[in-house]
């Protein structure tokens, strides 16, 4: 198993327990196998980005994570807990899954709201309706949620009277209203126009420099080596390099990444 070496790039404090560990994980769809063994680990306060070409396997890593994809085989440990697999892959306990989702906070590439409702309905949905917290305790955090993200004047809004900037800073609240153990973030800029990137990219660096523990996808080179504590090069379902930012993006040592590296900027 790969798992993150300590590195002078921790932020200080942070501490060593994992929060997240997947063990050789395998997916395939049909013949087509996408992930080919990949190990990773992220310890509480830790920021992993993980990066790669169209096609790596980048967004299945962490899809399957979440279980939003079913792994083909592998070891997923949420928080010390492992996840319960049948032998195909399949998940033993849908409670369990259920429970393990609760304490990850998931923001997608197409912000995935509710469109008829309005953003702090939109907040509030999971944490009233699945996980059973007061509406106005809910309705109280959610404002503060909004307000944090730079949306307190959009709380009635509807999401299809905003950019996709604002939609994606609602979309962060949304997940961070679960009070999730650790945030997930799947290419979440990618969708945006580029005079937009940057607001949601400040929301991210305000959630790492608090010390959560995130798993970024990203193609954002220059962000995930001034955020990330360890960084993951996929190539074609392997990882093919991993390590602190600074060596990854000054030293590398794989032909492929220096390629990757140029060919991105």
């Amino acid at each position: 198993m790969t798992e993150i070496a300590e590195h002078p790039a921790r932020r200080p404090g942070a501490a060593t327990d994992e929060a997240i560990r997947v063990e050789t994980l395998h997916k395939s769809f049909g013949a087509l196998e996408v992930l080919k063994g990949v190990s990773l680990t992220a310890h509480k306060g830790d920021v992993v980005a993980i990066i790669g070409g169209s096609g790596s396997g980048k967004s299945t890593c962490l899809r399957c994570i979440n279980f939003l994809e079913t792994p083909t085989s592998g070891r997923i440990v949420i928080a010390g807990e492992e996840v319960a697999l049948r032998p195909d892959g399949t998940p033993a306990s849908r409670r369990q899954i259920e429970r393990l989702r609760s304490r990850l906070g998931m923001v997608f590439q197409a912000f995935n709201l509710w469109t008829h409702r309005t953003l702090l309905e939109n907040v509030i949905e999971v944490p009233v309706h699945v996980l059973g917290v007061p509406r106005a305790e809910a309705v109280d955090r959610a404002r503060g949620l909004l307000a944090r993200v730079g949306l307190s004047e959009k709380a009635d809004t509807y999401p299809a009277f905003l950019s996709g900037g604002q939609q994606q800073r609602a979309a962060i609240a949304r997940a961070l209203a679960i009070e999730p153990s650790a945030m997930l973030f799947d290419e979440p800029t990618s969708a945006l126009d580029p005079e937009l990137v940057g607001e949601v990219l400040g929301v991210i660096r305000d959630l790492a420099s608090e010390g959560r523990t995130m798993i970024l996808v990203t193609h954002e080179m220059k962000f995930a080596r001034e955020v990330a504590d360890h960084v993951i090069y996929l190539h074609n379902g392997l990882i093919e390099e991993e390590g602190p930012p600074e060596a990854l993006f000054g030293a590398p040592r794989s032909d492929r990444l220096r390629q990757f590296l140029k060919s991105v900027g």
